[in-house]
């Protein structure tokens, strides 16, 4: 299935600047996105791939609905349950949220992660994936390196998911000692604490963003000395392969976890994981609901 997902994802892809794709796939449908977490990227991709498979769009922020005056979510998803609303997009800080919800909708809802808590990003794994595949072809044969922190990511995680399924055999954390998952987690990676070893010769260099409330909590260095040990510049990724590419999820900290001139660099693939992300969606979108036929 991810594969049939990359296939459909990479058929919306266009050029920067050419048309994009347009269709009446769902046409008559709606799609809710309910965001309690802010976004921009994820959000905003997901409103242009509903609208540009022809569906009407609902933004739903936490702080303009009834769930500031103590409404539960559920209640919120009854709601536009019967105001006709057909896929439910969803991003929550509470682990767990998706899955309740899902469980409680009617059998014609469908229910999409936009990221939950610390334990998943799925498009984002997907998108992800997708970009690896344009530039490199074939994930079976690759190294890809993991880069920041990992033991609150959830981007993380999905990235580990979906390149363990489709077989790529040197998967590698790289973060200090105190933003390591817990053991058990990421089965299969190498753990590497200092970028030297995490970055040498490998084919794809995804950073993390580093969230700067946790430096103080997980007794970090401050900004300056994570980058001294931590951040890609052009030095350290020279110890990859000549080929490699980089790519970050964003926002980006510039000069905390990343160089501004490798992040706008001729190895950088940030700007196509963007492009990527309304292509995935679109996939996803059409997916669920492109076989049920007219409303």
């Amino acid at each position: 299935m991810i594969e049939q997902l990359l296939d459909r994802a990479q058929s919306y892809v266009r050029p920067i600047g050419a048309q994009p794709p347009a269709s009446r796939l769902l046409a008559g449908r709606t799609v809710a996105n309910l965001f309690t977490e802010p976004s921009t990227r994820t959000r905003v991709s997901f409103e242009l791939a509903a609208k540009r498979l022809g569906a009407d769009v609902v933004n739903l922020e936490v702080q303009l609905s009834s769930r500031v005056k103590g409404e539960s979510m559920l209640d919120t998803v009854y709601t536009l349950q019967s105001l006709h609303v057909d896929v439910m997009v969803i991003r929550d800080a509470e682990t767990g949220v998706p899955a309740t919800v899902a469980a409680n909708v009617a059998p014609h809802v469908s229910i999409l992660s936009a990221g939950e808590a610390h334990v998943s990003h799925p498009t984002q794994g997907l998108l992800d994936a997708l970009t690896v595949r344009q530039h490199k072809g074939r994930l079976d044969n690759l190294s890809i390196s993991i880069v920041g922190d990992i033991r609150h990511s959830r981007v993380a995680r999905s990235a580990y998911h979906v390149f363990s399924a489709l077989g790529v055999p040197d998967l590698r954390i790289v973060a200090p000692p105190a933003l390591m998952p817990e053991p058990g987690e990421f089965s299969g990676c190498s753990r590497h604490t200092t970028l030297e070893s995490g970055l040498k010769d490998t084919d794809v260099v995804m950073m993390l963003r580093i969230q700067k409330e946790r430096m103080a909590q997980a007794e970090l260095p401050d900004a300056d000395r994570y980058f001294a040990n931590y951040g890609l510049t052009s030095e350290r990724l020279s110890t990859a392969r000549r080929d490699a590419i980089v790519m970050h999820p964003q926002p980006m900290n510039r000069g905390i976890e990343i160089a501004s001139d490798v992040a706008d660099g001729p190895s950088s693939a940030i700007r196509d994981q963007v492009r990527n992300g309304v292509a995935v969606r679109m996939a996803v979108l059409a997916e669920v609901m492109g076989s049920r036929g007219a409303p």
